[in-house]
Formats: structure tokens, C-alpha cells, sequence
């Protein structure tokens, strides 16, 4: 995709997410966006950020006035640092060069036993939402019930015995996040895949191809987990 249609894409959602309201991208802001596209920071990423800092926005009472795109890129840089981490792709853009810094505090990770108590939650409520395959409904009840027997441990123990329980979830989320990926159907399977490639693309002259299979798959377990609403489980 082209900056210029990058940017027209984001300013459309802009609108979009500020109730048909127009909110131009240009000067500095248009700047700061072609930044991102340079940097290979996906559209997908690009309206969540936004859907987050709109929720958060609309949360605190009424609106005083249009959301800008200045005011998502915290959560937008947030969450391609999390993309990165995701799909094994190092900082830096698509052209090697560092990204902008942030002044952002770096997010902490919630303790250990809420963690797993977050990932319960998501899991039953998985369970019960229609677009699941069926087939991973056994699944999900015996990871619920492994979990709720480490969320128990979880509170007390230490040291080594805390590093084989996160061990343990690590193992537990590679196994859910198979049986997903395999439980879903093959044409959506495929445009999964296609989404993943079309992600990776601005980072393909840096990859080898071994690094970029890597990460291609885990761009695809991504996705798999978004569609489904498949929690992640591994404690990272």
C-alpha cells in the first residue's frame, strides 16, 4: 500500500470513529503518519489503537470535542511494540532505522495469579460466543479446570517451582492455540494467512526466509487468536 493511501485509510476510519465528524490528517499529524507506514505499523493495529483511545475518550462522559490522531498514537505504538514482540520482527522500521522514542511508561505485567484469573474469564466467555468451533469446546473445559488448579498454587509459590508453573502455561497456550489454528475452517484459514503475509510485507527485505516463516506463522496464531477471542495464556 501506498503512504498516501495508508493515510487515507486511517483518516477515513478517523471519521468514521468520530461519528462522521471531519478530522483531516495533515501537517504534523500526516507527518507522524507516514512515520508509521514507514515503520510497517499494519491498518489493523492502526484502528485499534483508535478503537481504544475512543472507548477510553467516550468512557469519561460526554464528547467535548473530535478525537484526533495524535491522541491514539500512544496506544497505536503500544500495541505494534506487542505486534513485534509477537510475531519475532525487531524494532526499527521497514528500512532499518530506529522508530521515534515514546515517553510512554512501559506497561508492567499484571501478577501472576491475576493473570491466570484473566485468561479463565476469557476462556469461559469463549465457550459461550458463537463464532467458536465447536470442536475445541472439550478443550477449553480441561484448560479451565488445569488453570484453576494453577490459580490456586499461583498465590504461594516461589523461585523454581513458579518458573515450571509459567513453563506450564507456556506449554498450555501452544496447545490451545494449535487446536485453534487446526479447528478453523480452511477459507478463513486462508485469508488469515493472506492478512499475515500482507502484514509482513513492509518488513521482507529484512527477513531471511527462515525468520520470515517464523514469522509469518505466528502473524497467522495472531490472528487466529483476534478472530476467535482466544486469550493468551503463555505469562510473557
Amino acid at each position: 500500500m501506498e503512504t498516501a493511501e495508508y493515510c487515507r485509510e486511517i483518516e477515513a476510519y478517523l471519521c468514521r470513529s468520530n461519528e462522521g465528524h471531519l478530522v483531516r490528517i495533515v501537517g504534523p499529524a500526516f507527518e507522524r503518519v507516514c512515520g508509521w507506514a514507514e515503520q510497517g505499523i499494519p491498518l489493523k493495529l492502526v484502528y485499534r489503537g483508535i478503537d481504544q483511545y475512543c472507548e477510553r475518550y467516550h468512557a469519561r462522559g460526554p464528547r467535548r470535542r473530535p478525537v484526533r490522531i495524535e491522541f491514539c498514537e500512544a496506544d497505536i505504538l503500544d500495541l505494534f511494540d506487542a505486534w513485534r514482540r509477537a510475531v519475532g520482527v525487531s524494532g526499527g522500521d521497514a528500512t532499518g532505522e530506529a522508530p521515534p522514542e515514546t515517553t510512554e511508561p512501559v506497561s508492567r505485567k499484571p501478577a501472576l495469579t491475576a493473570h491466570i484469573e484473566r485468561a479463565i474469564a476469557r476462556l469461559v466467555t469463549l465457550r459461550c460466543t458463537p463464532v467458536r468451533p465447536v470442536v475445541l469446546d472439550a478443550m477449553i473445559d480441561e484448560v479451565v479446570r488445569e488453570l484453576e488448579q494453577m490459580q490456586a498454587r499461583a498465590r504461594q509459590i516461589r523461585g523454581e517451582a513458579r518458573e515450571r508453573l509459567v513453563d506450564e502455561l507456556a506449554r498450555i497456550d501452544r496447545r490451545v492455540i494449535d487446536a485453534s489454528s487446526a479447528a478453523i475452517d480452511e477459507t478463513a484459514a486462508r485469508e488469515l494467512r493472506r492478512e499475515a503475509e500482507a502484514e509482513l510485507a513492509p518488513f521482507g527485505s529484512r527477513l531471511a526466509p527462515e525468520a520470515r516463516a517464523r514469522a509469518a506463522a505466528a502473524a497467522f496464531e495472531r490472528l487466529v487468536r483476534e478472530t476467535l477471542g482466544v486469550p493468551v495464556i503463555a505469562y510473557e
